[in-house]
């Protein structure tokens, strides 16, 4: 019988990862979140420094508030809850500090949107498509990862920190090329990472959209720098 779950379970946990992957095309790679701000300021400069910057992004800035909209945007595909769905996802479209937040969420999800509709087609992402595009709102990158990860049936408690991690680990992929970063410390980063995902994963469990804020402020500050810093090699 376990052998048999095994089974069942095998070919989401294979499109999570396809999902997920760097090799999925959203374009994530071009995006640094305001890191290449904070490292050409001084903030981030080595492993210890840029893990502090992205454990307080993950626990009370934006990271978080991308976990409760995945997280939001899961329990309304589960419930089918369509009026729900579109409400977290027009505030998700609202809710960015800066305009090079707006553009990195929404470009990214339109290119997640246009690629799962392609090769793993779904009525309920088919919907919010839809619905997106005739009431002029931007996606989000969470609630479109959200939505499908519910319609596959894998549950939030797994889908929810995978996505967290990759979230991190493609920061510090960046990372690496800004600071720069070793290879093995740029693991060693996502590792000391694990324990502040599984914590911000554990919080958004009992959280909702009015839990939705940020106290990371520096995060913000840094996203609106890079927009007009001379020379970068991000588009965010």
């Amino acid at each position: 019988m376990k052998d048999e779950q095994c089974r069942l379970k095998a070919p989401a946990l294979l499109r999570l990862q396809s999902w997920l992957s760097p090799a999925f095309p959203t374009g994530s790679y071009s995006y640094s979140h305001g890191l290449e701000w904070a490292v050409e300021a001084g903030h981030i400069r080595d492993r210890e420094s840029l893990v502090d910057w992205l454990e307080a992004d993950l626990c009370y800035g934006s990271g978080r508030n991308e976990a409760i909209l995945f997280s939001e945007a899961w329990r309304c595909a589960i419930e089918d809850d369509r009026a729900k769905l579109f409400e977290v996802a027009e505030l998700a479209a609202a809710f960015r500090g800066t305009s090079e937040f707006a553009l990195e969420s929404s470009q990214q999800a339109a290119a997640c949107l246009a690629t799962l509709r392609q090769v793993w087609p779904d009525l309920a992402v088919d919907w919010l498509s839809k619905v997106l595009r005739e009431r002029q709102v931007q996606p989000a990158l969470a609630v479109v990862l959200g939505v499908r990860a519910a319609r596959q049936g894998i549950p939030a408690g797994l889908a929810l920190p995978a996505f967290l991690q990759s979230y991190v680990a493609n920061l510090v992929t960046a990372a690496v090329r800004l600071i720069p970063l070793g290879q093995t410390d740029g693991q060693l980063a996502i590792a000391e990472l694990e324990e502040p995902v599984m914590a911000a994963s554990a919080q958004v469990e009992v959280s909702t959209i009015d839990d939705l804020g940020s106290a990371a402020f520096m995060v913000d500050l840094a996203s609106a720098a890079h927009e007009t810093q001379y020379t970068r090699l991000f588009r965010s």
